[in-house]
């Protein structure tokens, strides 16, 4: 029987499985079993996932995967999962199908939901992207290999969901109307386009825009929590900043990456529009939110009442809020936007809450 304790130990121990991987992983000798079937071919997975998608470098598939490891802890699921009532997570729930059309912008972008879904115990019906579908079957792999009793658990497919009780779908703003029109009538989570923002007071120090850096170029910049979008103060100077950025120059040889900033350089050059250009990346004041791939948009503001307003507009599209001024709320510290905790929700919808609530329907 799948009690909520195995279901938190299961992942606890393939939170410590992946921590192996991690930039400054090491074997763990407690998983001597695990590793002997697992770790060849896990590693083997996260060096050739650029393979299937060119994106997915091994350097970025490392840092997803340390991402989760932290987010696996089991004092963290422990503590998340006592904000909630105990009983609602009973493992009586089976019989429901929770239906997942996942993302893969960036590796495992899935995973959360896939975690929520397990533990809550209902079964897990993904849809698999194209762009994530092997590093997805690994980790629903070793979900089973740690545990066996999540085998019958764990659907996953990369054709049309079918015969699920409630769905939840995270997509662009284009496929958000699809999937409005779909999958309406059902219980839902639908997420639309996201981005996070930066808000610069000008007093940071050298680690603080390095750490800053991460959370704008790690993936690319493809995930919703990567910095696209500054607010700085009036006059200020991007000298320190654009320094900082320069310990991902590297991004400037990878062909995809290089050809939108190429691109982008070329819209701006041949309209006059004015920018400011990195070298690898740009720079480009704008009031939009949502940037093309190698364009950081920016905004002055003149003061603390005029940043609020700013931050307001944006208020539905923004995902993180980075900066070193920990008095906003919700302030994500800078380095810290691509290492949420597992109770920081997509969209700020709480999903725990959304499936537990579907038991009481």
């Amino acid at each position: 029987m799948l009690t909520l304790d195995k279901r938190i130990e299961t992942f606890a121990v393939l939170g410590r499985f992946l921590k192996q991987f991690s930039r400054q992983g090491e074997e763990n000798p407690d998983l001597k079993k695990l590793n002997d079937e697992w770790f060849a071919a896990t590693d083997e997975h996260f060096r050739n996932a650029h393979i299937y998608n060119p994106w997915f470098t091994e350097e970025f598939v490392r840092i997803a995967v340390e991402a989760i490891s932290y987010m696996l802890e089991e004092n963290k699921l422990r503590k998340w999962i006592s904000i909630y009532n105990s009983e609602e997570f009973d493992d009586n729930k089976q019989t429901k199908q929770i239906g997942v059309v996942m993302a893969g912008n960036i590796p495992l972008v899935g995973f959360h939901d896939f975690l929520c879904v397990l533990l809550s115990g209902y079964t897990f019906q993904g849809k698999l992207s194209s762009k994530d579908q092997y590093l997805m079957k690994l980790m629903a792999d070793l979900v089973c290999a740690i545990n066996s009793d999540f085998a019958d658990r764990i659907i996953l497919t990369e054709e049309r969901l079918s015969n699920f009780d409630a769905i939840i779908a995270t997509g662009s703003d284009n496929s958000a109307r699809y999937f409005e029109y779909y999958f309406g009538k059902y219980p839902n989570i639908i997420r639309k386009n996201r981005t996070s923002v930066a808000v610069i007071t000008g007093n940071e120090n050298e680690s603080e825009l390095s750490s800053l850096a991460d959370d704008v170029f790690l993936y690319f910049g493809l995930g919703c929590r990567n910095v696209s979008r500054f607010f700085v103060p009036a006059g200020y100077n991007f000298g320190p900043l654009f320094k900082a950025f320069e310990k991902y120059s590297y991004l400037g040889n990878h062909n995809k990456f290089a050809n939108n900033y190429e691109y982008n350089r070329a819209i701006y050059l041949v309209n006059q529009t004015k920018h400011l250009d990195g070298g690898f990346f740009i720079m480009k004041e704008d009031s939009g939110l949502f940037s093309p791939l190698t364009v950081y948009f920016y905004d002055y503001y003149s003061s603390p009442e005029h940043l609020e307003s700013l931050l307001t507009i944006h208020k539905q599209g923004i995902q993180a809020l980075v900066t070193s001024d920990q008095g906003k709320e919700g302030a994500v510290t800078p380095g810290r936007a691509q290492y949420p905790e597992p109770w920081d929700y997509a969209d700020g919808v709480d999903t725990m809450a959304f499936l537990l609530s579907l038991n009481k329907s």
